[in-house]
C-alpha cells in the first residue's frame, strides 16, 4: 500500500491530525449563484476572526436524495462558474461531491476537493477516476463500514498515485433511520489510514429517511458531538450550514444555522488546543 500523506496541503491550507483544525464548511446544495455567494461570505468573515482555515463546501448534485421528488440541486454545468467565482473572490478552496466516473475530471478543472459521498466509498472505479484527477479526494466512511475497513479504501486512492486523501466519519447505521458515532473510529481511522481524519458532525445526527420521503435530523447535537470529536482530536471538522435551515431544500434538520456558528467555533477552537498542546 502506497502510504497517504499525514499532511495535505491546499495552497496555504495545511490539514493534518496534529495541526490546528481546518472548518469544511457550507450549505448542503448549491441553491444559486447569489445563496452560494451570500454563503461563502458569511463563513469566511467567521473563520477569519477566528484564525481558522477554511475549505467551502456545497454539492451540485444530490443524487442519492430519499425520495426522487426531492430537490436536488442546481447541477454540474451551473455550478462550476459559481465554484470558480467563490475561489477567485474569496481566495477559498471548495469542495463539492461527485457521484459517477465521468464528472472526476470536469469538476477537478474547477474544484480543489473532490467528494467521495458515503454510499459510493467502496466504488472502486470512482475513487480510482477522482484519484487520477490529482485533486485531493476525500472519502466519507460508508455507515455499512468499520473503521479499520477505510484502510483498503484509502489504498485504492493512493495505489492509483495519489496520496494526498481525506477520511471523513459521518456516523455508522444504528437500526432504523438513526446513526451513532463510535469515536473510536478517529484515533482508528487515523492510524490505520495514515490519512487527516474530519469529523462530520452535521451528517452524524441525521436521521436516514426519517421523515418518509426525506431525512430528518437533530441539530441540537451537532455541538455535542463536534466537541466530542475535536476533544479526541481531528484534523477537520464538516458543518453544513445554512442563514434558515428550515426552509432549506435538504438536510435541513441537522444543518447548523449560519448564525449561530460562531460560538460553536470559538468553543471548538479551545477544545482543539487543548486537545493538541
Amino acid at each position: 500500500m502506497t502510504a497517504a500523506n499525514s499532511v495535505v496541503s491546499l495552497g496555504k491550507l495545511r490539514i493534518g491530525n496534529e495541526l490546528p483544525f481546518t472548518l469544511i464548511a457550507g450549505p448542503c446544495q448549491m441553491e444559486s449563484r447569489d445563496h452560494a455567494m451570500e454563503m461563502a461570505s458569511g463563513i469566511k468573515e467567521i473563520t477569519d476572526r477566528l484564525g481558522i482555515g477554511l475549505i467551502y463546501k456545497t454539492s451540485f448534485d444530490k443524487a442519492n436524495r430519499t425520495s426522487a421528488s426531492g430537490a436536488r440541486g442546481v447541477g454540474l454545468e451551473k455550478s462550476l462558474p459559481v465554484f470558480a467565482e467563490v475561489k477567485e473572490k474569496f481566495g477559498l478552496p471548495v469542495l463539492t461531491d461527485i457521484h459517477e466516473i465521468e464528472q472526476c475530471a470536469k469538476v477537478a478543472q474547477v474544484v480543489d476537493v473532490l467528494q467521495i459521498p458515503a454510499f459510493l466509498s467502496r466504488q472502486t472505479d470512482l475513487l480510482v477516476a477522482a484519484a487520477r484527477t490529482g485533486r485531493v479526494v476525500n472519502v466519507k466512511k460508508g455507515q455499512f463500514l468499520a473503521p479499520w475497513d477505510m484502510r483498503n479504501v484509502v489504498a485504492k486512492i493512493t495505489d492509483a498515485g495519489n496520496p494526498n486523501v481525506l477520511v471523513t466519519e459521518r456516523g455508522a447505521s444504528f437500526g432504523y433511520n438513526t446513526l451513532v458515532t463510535d469515536f473510536r473510529g478517529l484515533p482508528i481511522m487515523a492510524q490505520q489510514t495514515g490519512a487527516p481524519v474530519v469529523f462530520d458532525a452535521t451528517h452524524s445526527v441525521q436521521q436516514p429517511g426519517g421523515q418518509g420521503t426525506s431525512s430528518g435530523g437533530q441539530r441540537e447535537f451537532v455541538p455535542v458531538l463536534a466537541r466530542a470529536a475535536v476533544a479526541v482530536g481531528v484534523a477537520a471538522v464538516f458543518i453544513e450550514t445554512h442563514q434558515d435551515p428550515d426552509k432549506a431544500p435538504s438536510d435541513g434538520p441537522n444543518m447548523v444555522p449560519l448564525g449561530q456558528l460562531e460560538a460553536l467555533l470559538k468553543r471548538l477552537k479551545q477544545f482543539d488546543e487543548i486537545a493538541k498542546s
